[in-house]
């Protein structure tokens, strides 16, 4: 043991109170009562010393690293840690070898612990694989990220995944309210007296996060000058100056499902629409431009033909935003989405691209019909490119003829809706299939 080592386990109060009061068991772990609860499988393979590769999976502050830190303390084998941010692919290999010497000399097994993992790039997950595939290591890791789109698939797929779940403003109340009442790791030995306004006030900025929350609570209480009987008094006013804003938790994940709750709101809300745009813009520091890119985008895809101005309006606004910048171009911003949002609804144009791609399946190339082919030069006829109909020339500028290729001649994609504009595009059509057999040219 090292002077600093000892000098930490002598002196545990110069530690963080929010380190202090890291759980070392399952029964003091907080929340997450859905995969590590009684009967659950997570915690029988933890209480087993059977746990095999996981991957935790959740926002910040819900308890990745304390529960990995709970499985260190219950296994017989090896535990080692690594932080993706600062591991190599050398740091990975030292712990296979080392893992796969003591496996062959002493049975012993290794479980690696990589925080962070979606920091690693794919080449230095695949260092991981062939340790994994042959059990020489036990592989968890521990994620912010959507593992789907930040974890090697082949590493996910040799994983059990297990979602953790943000935690509540009670979870940081429990978690305080122990501390204060814990006088060997925690502050009871300080005679702690907390308003409940107080902790509710610090348990409401913390968000969830328990580790904030403890912090709060240790800087309120060493900060406080002490009663005369030696007692610390925390009230709401101090908790304030201890913590006061609520963190907002914006990894790359949140910002893709905000930006998903955006464009499903576009389809029927305009009141959620404007609130996730603004809720990303000003709260989460997103770009608006990613926004109003995809607003353009559900223009055409969820409204189409049924309201072509929705696009004019979207694109306004983001050549609006160029020129004038944030915030003043929020109004205008604003306002292309209540449009678009009020606007009719139709996916036929995305529907029609489905079946088009869709078509390309069953054909091995689209020939193009003679009478389409380009007949404006000499020895075009001799080639067969002749008959051609100019609808110009026919009433309602219309005149039935063959454009698709011979193997899918007569296939309708586009089907109008019966929705806003859209609508008499529907009538239009019907109206050009009862005139289709009239070829008589216009007088």
């Amino acid at each position: 043991m090292d002077l600093f080592s000892f000098r930490a386990e002598s002196e545990p109060r110069s530690r963080l109170l929010a380190d202090r009061m890291r759980p070392e068991t399952l029964d003091e772990y907080i929340g997450q009562e859905h995969i590590i609860g009684p009967g659950k499988l997570l915690r029988r393979a933890i209480e087993g010393d059977a746990v095999t590769s996981i991957l935790l999976f959740g926002p910040p502050g819900s308890g990745k690293t304390t529960l990995a830190h709970i499985i260190s303390k219950r296994t017989e084998g090896d535990f080692v840690r690594l932080n993706a941010v600062d591991a190599s692919v050398k740091d990975v290999r030292e712990v296979i070898e080392q893992a796969e010497s003591n496996k062959n000399m002493y049975g012993r097994k290794t479980i690696l612990f990589l925080d962070e993992v979606h920091r690693f790039n794919s080449a230095r997950q695949d260092a991981l694989l062939p340790a994994v595939e042959k059990g020489i290591i036990i592989f968890i890791g521990a994620t912010t990220e959507n593992p789907y789109h930040s974890v090697n698939g082949a590493l996910l797929s040799r994983s059990t995944l297990f979602r953790l779940q943000a935690l509540t403003k009670e979870h940081s109340l429990l978690a305080m309210r122990r501390a204060i009442a814990d006088p060997v790791k925690g502050l009871g030995f300080m005679k702690l007296n907390a308003d409940e306004e107080a902790l509710e006030h610090i348990a409401s900025m913390a968000n969830g996060d328990i580790r904030r929350a403890l912090t709060a609570l240790e800087l309120a209480a060493v900060t406080t000058p002490s009663e005369p009987d030696g007692s610390v008094h925390l009230t709401l006013e101090i908790a304030e100056e201890s913590i006061r804003q609520p963190t907002v938790q914006a990894d790359e994940s949140t910002q893709y499902d905000v930006l998903s709750a955006f464009h499903k709101s576009v389809r029927g809300s305009s009141d959620a629409a404007l609130f996730w745009f603004l809720y990303a813009v000003e709260k989460l520091g997103m770009d608006p431009m990613v926004f109003l890119r995809r607003l353009t985008v559900a223009c055409s895809e969820d409204i189409g033909m049924a309201n072509p101005q929705a696009m004019v309006q979207a694109v306004s606004a983001m050549e609006a935003y160029h020129r004038i910048g944030w915030p003043e171009a929020k109004y205008i911003v604003a306002q292309a989405i209540l449009f678009a949002v009020e606007s009719p609804k139709s996916n036929a144009v995305a529907v029609t691209i489905g079946k088009i791609m869709d078509s390309f399946d069953s054909l091995r190339s689209a020939e193009v019909p003679l009478h389409l082919r380009d007949g404006h030069y000499s020895g075009a006829k001799k080639l067969g490119h002749v008959g051609y109909l100019y609808p110009h020339d026919y009433p309602g500028h219309y005149v039935d003829q063959q454009y698709l290729p011979d193997a899918i001649a007569g296939r309708v994609f586009y089907e109008a809706s019966d929705q806003g504009m859209e609508d008499k595009v529907r009538h239009n059509q019907e109206l050009r299939r009862r005139q289709g057999a009239q070829r008589k040219p216009r007088t």
